[in-house]
């Protein structure tokens, strides 16, 4: 991508998020993440001697220090983020949703890192603060190229658990097509507080009725004739899909972890909304 379309780009989805990130979601992240902050000292090093000297009384300042988070985004961006049916791509979606993410934590004065993972973990961004820093992590989410296109959530969790050693606020952000990452999610959560964003496409929980359709495989490169015109293959499919979320929902359960749902030609605002005041 030319330089000066992907600027255009940046600014575009910098200006959306920024809004977004302040207009709605500072309060309930701040809530949801942060909690009320509040730190009482009452050493003497808090004395107001000025105001105890006129009342001959001590008076002890209170005052409020907020506590300052680290917030990590694990961001799938193997071969199926490319997908998307309707209005957008799951990619598209992905990057909107990091944005106001990261916006939200600077504006709470927090730091915020990236993790960009495939089935390895293709670049490490450290936690940092400011406007320039989120910028970078637009560009890259936008512009950066992967070297693998399969996905191995269990290597992103494990990067995270071993590379950051202050508890963090951890959003793994991917369609969780894979397998087996189960003790890897168990040992982050423990450590973190690892928040699940399931990104999908309604074309992956159902088949439309449009008779025989070529699909390929955007991790594998596999093609594969497809004949949506049979019921028996669009309820097997519709079947596949459910159950693929029902351990989904059994493996996050299970390691305390919070999720949530979003479609890619729903807006994200709701989900996330939800999300927060549920937490």
């Amino acid at each position: 991508m030319e330089a000066t379309e992907l600027i255009k780009r940046v600014r575009k989805i910098e200006i959306k998020t920024r809004g977004l990130s302040k207009n709605i979601f500072a309060g309930e992240y701040h809530t949801a993440f942060k909690g009320k902050g509040m730190a009482f000292s009452e050493d003497i090093r808090s004395i107001d001697w000025n105001v105890t000297a006129r009342f001959n009384h001590p008076y002890v300042k209170i005052y409020e220090e907020e506590r300052e988070l680290t917030v990590m985004l694990l961001i799938d961006i193997s071969g199926s983020r490319n997908f998307g049916s309707v209005s957008m791509l799951k990619k598209n979606i992905i990057t909107e949703i990091s944005a106001v993410l990261s916006f939200s934590a600077i504006h709470n004065n927090d730091k915020i890192g990236v993790i960009l993972f495939s089935d390895r973990i293709e670049k490490f961004i450290p936690p940092k603060k400011g406007r320039q820093h989120i910028l970078r992590i637009i560009r890259e989410l936008i512009d950066f190229q992967p070297a693998a296109k399969e996905t191995n959530i269990s290597e992103s969790l494990r990067f995270l658990t071993n590379a950051i050693k202050k508890r963090s606020i951890a959003f793994v952000i991917s369609d969780f097509i894979d397998e087996d990452y189960d003790e890897a999610l168990r040992i982050a959560n423990r450590k973190h507080d690892v928040v699940a964003l399931q990104i999908y496409d309604v074309r992956e929980t159902e088949l439309p009725p449009v008779g025989f359709i070529r699909v390929k495989d955007a991790e594998t490169g596999k093609m594969l004739w497809i004949d949506t015109g049979s019921r028996k293959v669009r309820v097997d499919y519709s079947r596949w899909w459910e159950k693929e979320q029902r351990k989904l929902s059994s493996v996050l359960t299970r390691s305390g972890v919070d999720w949530v749902k979003i479609r890619t030609d729903e807006d994200y605002v709701r989900p996330l909304i939800n999300l927060f005041k549920k937490r």
